[in-house]
């Protein structure tokens, strides 16, 4: 799997990664800001922005000459915004590609954001709140990041704060393009089956003229923390959802493979140690995984699961165990071997498809800016050792570094919070 990566003069980059006989090609154009380039007064503002993209362009007035124009295609496409980059995207057969391009290219540069939808989106978003709100499995990441990272970019939600979602104006959304959607901060990717040379000329033709200004660029992430932190958001559920976090490590840290073992071997397979003790011994939870959260400047290890009221305590005392035993006693051979190729395994499928190995690039150029093929990154992987579990493990799971964000109907949380330590 192949790419190619290629800067214009103005500093806009296009990576290209062909894979001939694929039946589609994906475009996707990006752009590197998200909640964490925002202020607080305009936190939610990456992700309106998104939206309102697809409701006209001069070419395009309305929104739903956009979706026509893709349906005829037979396109598949959508938008997301996270904490460091957004994206817009559109997927079909390979013989679209002159017309996807176009259309993507023009959403993206030229978006009329007409007031006259500014309210109605409005409405659409706070429903998407809304819906978020409802879902205490995702709504304990709120939790948690506000815990990890208090009131700054980090810590606060990619959506926004409903006060901020009523309270946009056209201009804001203007104003605020006019600083990020800038060349620099431009990638353009293409991945299936296409012309090299074809792609390459599309994107002269259209992003030439794209604002060339200096590039605006977030705040560092910083944290401060000494002891465990503990933070709960009551809520009557049948379920309660946690997430125990330990601050870590940035996407570029070479400490980054064997961490990412660490999470396989704790959390990741139905034979993980976790699913294993939670799920098949203590029948506490449906679910229980453990991963790694990068970007360009900080990073988590996180432990998520969702478990009976009742068994809130013995589950999280088990994790706690669990971590503690990763420190002290050394993995196993034949389960090393296990977790490295249940990773390497979902490392390949995971990118088969067009929209997936753009978005593993186009990843990787955001957080890194140096892009690695699935190959060296296995090689990374097959590299760690034992000790190198062992050694990461006891660097990240200590006490200055331990949070708990719980997200359910909790009587003891002052027990609960006790509990927090690692020994």
């Amino acid at each position: 799997m192949k790419y190619k990566k290629t800067t214009l003069p103005n500093g806009l980059r296009i990576i290209t990664v062909p894979t001939k006989g694929n039946p589609s090609v994906m475009v996707m154009v990006s752009v590197e800001t998200g909640s964490n380039y925002e202020t607080k007064a305009e936190n939610g503002l990456s992700h309106f922005l998104e939206h309102m993209c697809f409701k006209g362009t001069a070419k395009r007035p309305k929104a739903s000459d956009i979706a026509k124009e893709l349906d005829n295609l037979g396109a598949e496409n959508n938008a997301f915004t996270s904490n460091e980059w957004t994206s817009y995207y559109a997927k079909a057969a390979k013989k679209h590609f002159p017309k996807l391009f176009e259309i993507v290219s023009d959403l993206y540069l030229n978006p009329n954001l007409p007031a006259k939808d500014l309210e109605i989106e409005r409405g659409v978003i706070l429903q998407e709140l809304n819906m978020y709100e409802d879902l205490p499995q995702r709504k304990v990441w709120d939790v948690m990041y506000k815990l990890l990272y208090g009131d700054t970019p980090a810590g606060r939600a990619i959506i926004g704060p409903k006060g901020n979602i009523k309270g946009f104006s056209r201009k804001n959304f203007v104003d605020y393009r006019e600083k990020h959607y800038v060349a620099s901060k431009t990638i353009v990717t293409v991945a299936g089956d296409f012309d090299e040379k074809e792609v390459l000329k599309e994107t002269k033709k259209y992003f030439s003229k794209v604002k060339s200004a200096k590039r605006l660029n977030k705040l560092k992430v910083l944290h401060k923390q000494n002891k465990p932190a503990f933070l709960i958001e009551q809520k009557k559920t049948d379920q309660t959802h946690m997430i125990v976090a330990m601050h870590a490590f940035s996407a570029k840290d070479k400490r980054l493979p064997a961490l990412s073992v660490a999470a396989e071997i704790l959390g990741q397979g139905m034979s993980s140690r976790l699913f294993h003790k939670l799920r098949d011994e203590m029948g506490a939870c449906y679910y229980v995984k453990a991963f790694t959260d990068t970007y360009t400047d900080h990073g988590l290890f996180a432990i998520t699961i969702g478990v009976d009221p009742s068994k809130t305590k013995a589950s999280l005392k088990a994790i706690l165990e669990e971590c503690d035993k990763l420190c002290n006693t050394l993995v196993p051979e034949a389960e090393m071997k296990k977790a490295k190729e249940h990773y390497v395994g979902h490392l390949f499928m995971g990118l088969e498809t067009t929209d997936d190995i753009a978005r593993f690039y186009v990843e990787q150029e955001v957080s890194t800016t140096k892009l690695k093929l699935p190959q060296e990154i296995e090689k990374e992987i097959r590299k760690v050792t034992a000790e190198d579990v062992r050694k990461v493990a006891r660097e990240i799971f200590q006490n200055k570094n331990l949070n708990l964000a719980i997200v359910g109907n909790i009587s003891d949380s002052k027990r609960i919070k006790k509990m927090l330590s690692l020994k």
